[in-house]
């Protein structure tokens, strides 16, 4: 087979090493700073590159690294997995998706023990689930966030081989299969592609350092290694689509953007393989052009994540009103008011936050409802908080229920972050496995002192590289017999089920969604076409001026529709479906 490594700081010499024994390698000719060799090799045979002299090192384009991140890389036969289903795919529009975490999902954290997972999902009607980033990290768990090897799987969830089985599994079961994936900066620890070539700029900082390089000299080899290793996630793994991390931290400046080209690649190839793929955009630009079409100006992106409905959301539930919370927490329920019918809060107005204004408007005459995704809780919600608690710390199964139906009956596409459809009780913490003591200690002391600032003593902050934050954070399926588990987990399959089966549900037209609200009762009502939706999120009971007649679809507490007077009296932490016919 054919050997090829992009290394143009190779100043004499690239020696392929395959098997302990080195054969050199020669100048591709045709492509400028590539090294070629031939050489015979199997499923599994392991190589690396050494260049000028220098250690041996794992490939950039490894599919495999049964050693982690530091070891040699392994061939990957793509073509020996017999696949079990023939899938026509499944498309965003109608999507309800499920965030979850492969080293948390389970006790067991791998692949093959999350797909016995699945067939409860499909009871429940996700029609996506969304996995956190796969690539290899160190040590056994983390988030994945500090991935490396952008086209191998990591080791301790099973590699290459578990996920095609995971994807069968879902596929065999209707659901389809996203996969988060990082471009905008690697992990600190095994880390060498800076050895390689120019894959990092100083020409642009982010968070983490220097930029990945999209746009200065060398640019264009970083692009297609980015571009490549996503498609083949998508081809190799018949993945279903990709979101992508923090696309707002792409330093990019040249004309055409690595978005537009990665949104180019992955519409030509679903229409090579027949059947849908998309992306997912993470930003916080709340820029409608990140998902407008091409054609329109736009990136061309399928979808994008909400945080703006998930801030009104939050701020209106618990009355938080620190950091970004703040802009939201003056008036919650007018922000979620607008989230539902307008998607941005951010469209052009100011953020106390930012110190600026912020966004700009989403055209609502020409943009689906679908191209935003809206949920009250990820794992950036959830974990990114100083005790990793989710919502079912502090907000009673009411207001669970309320949360519920706001996001499984809104205009956008739902998300559920794992375990949220039964009120998991368990946190979501954040925690690594660093095997460098340096850097673990670094991590350690940083989580401390960032949340010192606010005012938590450091002892109480979860130690990242204990082993018991991570088994604090998997989920406790024992819960789901109990109650109020049991009754939240029948609400959401209730839910689910009625956006599945209302076509006003998945009108993505937001100019037919009419809402109204009264901050200081903290009711919220809106309408979807014959449908009327209404939330009580006070301690009282609310009455809701919601018109005459109808018929209740789904309560979460025993209520009437509305009489001769048009009033609606829900009960109070309470919600309600009702249908004009």
């Amino acid at each position: 087979m054919q050997f090829e490594v992009w290394a143009p700081k190779a100043q004499d010499q690239v020696v392929l090493r395959l098997e302990d024994a080195d054969r050199p390698m020669e100048r591709d000719p045709e492509r400028e700073g590539w090294w070629l060799a031939q050489a015979p090799a199997t499923d599994g045979s392991r190589y690396g590159f050494a260049l000028d002299g220098g250690l041996v090192l794992p490939d950039p384009r490894s599919r495999r690294q049964p050693d982690g991140p530091d070891g040699t890389s392994a061939v990957v036969d793509q073509a020996a997995y017999a696949w079990q289903v023939e899938w026509a795919g499944r498309p965003l529009p109608g999507a309800v998706l499920y965030e979850l975490h492969i080293g948390t999902f389970t006790r067991e954290g791998t692949l093959d023990a999350a797909a016995e997972q699945l067939a409860p999902l499909a009871e429940l009607g996700i029609t996506h689930v969304e996995l956190m980033p796969l690539c290899p990290f160190p040590g056994s768990h983390g988030w994945g966030y500090e991935g490396v090897s952008l086209w191998a799987v990591h080791e301790p969830y099973g590699g290459p081989e578990a996920l095609k089985r995971f994807v069968d599994t879902a596929h065999g079961l209707g659901i389809g299969v996203v996969l988060d994936v990082v471009h905008n900066h690697l992990g600190p620890a095994g880390n060498y592609l800076p050895q390689f070539g120019p894959y990092f700029t100083d020409t642009h900082h982010t968070p983490w350092g220097a930029a990945v390089n999209l746009d200065a000299p060398g640019s264009d080899e970083v692009r297609a290694y980015l571009l490549e290793s996503a498609l083949a996630w998508l081809r190799d793994y018949r993945l279903d689509g990709l979101r992508l991390d923090a696309v707002h931290a792409l330093a990019d400046g040249r004309a055409l953007t690595f978005l537009e080209e990665l949104s180019t690649a992955v519409d030509a190839l679903a229409a090579g393989v027949g059947r849908p793929l998309f992306l997912i955009a993470e930003s916080d630009l709340a820029d409608p052009r990140t998902t407008t079409p091409r054609t329109e100006g736009g990136l061309g992106l399928h979808a994008q994540w909400n945080d703006d409905f998930h801030h009104a959301l939050h701020t209106a539930l618990t009355g938080e009103s620190q950091g970004y919370y703040a802009d939201f927490a003056r008036a919650p329920l007018a922000a979620v008011a607008k989230t539902l019918s307008r998607a941005f809060f951010h469209d052009g107005t100011y953020s106390t936050f930012r110190g600026r204004v912020h966004g700009r408007p989403v055209d609502r005459t020409r943009t689906p409802a679908h191209r935003f995704l809206g949920y009250a809780q990820t794992h950036d919600q959830v974990g990114n908080r100083a005790l990793g608690d989710r919502l079912s710390a502090t907000l009673s199964p009411g207001l669970l229920a309320c949360a519920a139906v706001l996001v499984l009956t809104g205009p956008h596409t739902p998300m559920l972050f794992m375990g949220e459809e039964w009120g998991a009780a368990t946190p979501w913490q954040f925690f690594t496995d660093h095997p460098d003591p340096v850097l673990a200690e670094a991590v350690r002391t940083g989580r401390r002192r960032e949340f010192a600032a606010h005012g938590w003593a450091e002892e109480d902050i979860p130690d990242p590289q204990d082993p018991a934050t991570r088994e604090r954070s998997c989920l406790d399926r024992t819960e789901i017999e109990k109650e109020p588990h049991a009754r939240l987990l029948a609400w959401h399959r209730e839910l689910i089920a009625l956006r599945h089966g209302q076509p006003d549900l998945a009108d993505p037209d937001l100019a037919t969604v009419k809402v109204a609200f009264d901050e200081a009762a903290r009711w919220l009502a809106y309408r979807r076409g014959d449908l009327r939706i209404a939330v009580n999120l006070s301690d009282r009971s609310a009455e809701i001026p919601l018109g005459g007649g109808g018929r209740v679809l789904a309560a979460w507490e025993p209520v009437r529709a509305p009489g001769a007077d048009g009033v609606l009296r829900l009960p109070p932490e309470s919600c309600v479906v009702l249908t004009d016919s």
